[in-house]
């Protein structure tokens, strides 16, 4: 698929329908351009160009009772993911096999990331309307899989409040070719190498991605305002006693063990984060844009997320791959999501991609997954619309 390089003009007036001018602020021109249509989308359509609607437009297509939040519903959730939690550590314990083992850690590791979404709602205030049951049920779930609370709610904010923008988004950002041409290269090979990148979450958390500083246990780092710093400071105590818990739980039942019902299942709780936030992001069948300048906005943004069909496991991690809407309200609770995109699709038109419908298990992700960390690098230093460029010699 080729991507052709823009050009300078002389005359942003040169063409009646305004062209010239997009281009003069577009990096590389979106690929695929023409009429045929697959998977129900015009390959001729640029999902760049601003939309017809407004937000408030897709605000208005969904029905009031998606942004009721239910506490009593949402902390059902919670136990029923606790439950399942201590049920299975109970199997593993009785039958202490190893023909089980492989499968305890996969079924763990998975209600760990479901639990991780239960504290990602409790963060955007969509558990419920009371901000102290959210801030305590949030502190308790993600404290339980070393998460810090605050220090990743309030970057996951600028996240949301930023998506799409090159250099104010803080999750799986895009590298400016400045940036990515001075790493290292084993930078570059864990960053772009399976499956390296898929355990790139606790690094993360401790020092953020490249050309970005600060940590999100350090209170005086550069994510958090000053009347912030208590907040970070007690997930950060939060966290470290979660530490201490499992180093004396190691002393008592013994580290091998410890590893075995919680340590791998930690590392497949991460694998889980990063597989599916990149895939919310990254990965569709066409590139899509990113954003600097005045060409942002927050609509822009939020368009450019994708949806994911995960299988069976969309009700087990609480309909997270319904992510567009989310992106653009995430106030709406997790069990409104799809009906809520089932209204704002007409609106969205073809700003909106399909998810291709899944399997039991999604295996066809995979796909996606290996094929955008293969060539989707960095982007160009300049330009207010930029498409991910491959380096060539990496691969």
């Amino acid at each position: 698929m080729a991507i052709g390089l823009s050009h300078s003009y002389s005359s942003p007036s040169a063409d009646k329908n305004g062209e010239d001018e997009l281009m003069k602020k577009v990096s590389f021109s979106p690929p695929g351009k023409g009429n045929e249509v697959v998977n129900g989308e015009e390959i001729g359509f640029d999902p760049s160009e601003p939309p017809p609607f407004k937000i408030g437009d897709i605000r208005a297509a969904i029905p009031e009772h998606c942004w009721v939040k239910d506490p009593w519903r949402s902390c059902s959730y919670v136990v029923r993911d606790i439950s399942v939690a201590l049920g299975l550590v109970a199997i593993a314990l009785h039958f202490n096999s190893w023909i089980l083992w492989p499968v305890y850690w996969f079924a763990q590791g998975t209600i760990f990331w479901a639990i991780f979404v239960l504290g990602h709602d409790c963060g955007h205030g969509s558990f419920s309307e009371n901000p102290n049951l959210n801030d305590i049920v949030g502190h308790i779930l993600h404290s339980s899989i070393l998460v810090p609370y605050h220090g990743w709610r309030i970057s996951h904010r600028t996240h949301h409040q930023n998506h799409g923008h090159v250099e104010n988004d803080e999750s799986w950002v895009p590298l400016p070719e400045k940036i990515y041409k001075n790493l290292d290269l084993a930078t570059k090979f864990l960053r772009y190498k399976v499956p390296f990148p898929l355990f790139a979450y606790p690094l993360y958390l401790w020092s953020r991605s490249p050309g970005k500083k600060g940590s999100h246990f350090n209170p005086y780092s550069d994510l958090f305002k000053s009347s912030e710093r208590k907040l970070a400071l007690t997930s950060t105590i939060c966290w470290a006693a979660m530490v201490a818990f499992l180093f004396c739980l190691s002393i008592r039942i013994g580290p091998l063990l410890l590893l075995k019902l919680y340590g791998v299942p930690y590392v497949i709780f991460v694998m889980w984060l990063d597989f599916v936030t990149y895939l919310h992001h990254h990965g569709h069948e066409k590139k899509l844009p990113w954003y600097r300048g005045k060409e942002w906005s927050y609509l822009r943004g939020g368009l450019t997320t994708v949806d994911r069909d995960y299988g069976w496991f969309n009700k087990i991690h609480h309909d997270i791959g319904t992510h567009v809407i989310h992106h653009l309200f995430p106030q709406i609770p997790h069990y409104h999501l799809e009906e809520a995109t089932r209204a704002a699709k007409p609106i969205m038109g073809m700003y909106y991609r399909e998810p291709k419908k899944s399997g039991p298990v999604p295996y066809h992700l995979l796909q996606n997954l290996v094929r955008s960390i293969n060539e989707d690098h960095f982007v160009s230093d300049s330009g207010e619309i930029v498409y991910y460029q491959k380096d060539s010699p990496l691969y």
